[in-house]
C-alpha cells in the first residue's frame, strides 16, 4: 500500500475501538450501559448520567447530512487533488454526528438531510476511514 499523504488520526485508548471497527469496515459507537445514549466521540464518562460502564454497538452506516461545506481551498497540499471537496456533519440514525467527507457525487449536490451511506477508504493497513456517499436506491427500496 502506498504512503497516505494526507493527515491521519491519533489512535488512543478511548478511540481504538472505533478503528478497529472501522478497519473491519464496522461502524462501531460506544453506547452507555446505564442510560443507552449512544455517543461519539468515545470517552470514559457518559455525558448525560456520568456512567462510566458502556458497550460498543455496530451502527448501520446510514444517516442524513446534518451541515456540510464545500472547500474549494486546500489547507493541506495533499488535499489540493481533492478539490473542491465536502466535508460534512452526518447524523448517523443511531444518535452520533460524526464530521467526515461527502463523496461519490458532485459537491453541489450535496444537501442538508440527503440520505447517505458509509464507504470505507482504506488508507493504511492499519487505519480505514469512514467517507459517506448518497443513499443507493437499492439500498433505500431493500431498507438496509
Amino acid at each position: 500500500m502506498a504512503t497516505y499523504p494526507k493527515p491521519l488520526p491519533k489512535l488512543n485508548g478511548d478511540s481504538s475501538s472505533f478503528w478497529e471497527g472501522c478497519r473491519q469496515h464496522e461502524l462501531r459507537f460506544q453506547q452507555c450501559a446505564a442510560c443507552g445514549h449512544v455517543r461519539w466521540p468515545p470517552g470514559f464518562l457518559c455525558p448525560r448520567c456520568h456512567a462510566t460502564e458502556v458497550q460498543w454497538v455496530i451502527s448501520r452506516g446510514a444517516g442524513q447530512v446534518y451541515t456540510f461545506a464545500v472547500y474549494h481551498t486546500a489547507f493541506h497540499p495533499a488535499f489540493t487533488p481533492d478539490l473542491p471537496y465536502v466535508v460534512a456533519v452526518v447524523a448517523i440514525d443511531e444518535g452520533p454526528h460524526l464530521l467526515t467527507n461527502v463523496v461519490g457525487c458532485p459537491p453541489d449536490a450535496v444537501y442538508c438531510e440527503m440520505p447517505v451511506e458509509v464507504v470505507w477508504e482504506e488508507a493504511t493497513e492499519t487505519i480505514t476511514l469512514p467517507r459517506f456517499r448518497p443513499l443507493s436506491t437499492s439500498s433505500r427500496s431493500s431498507g438496509s
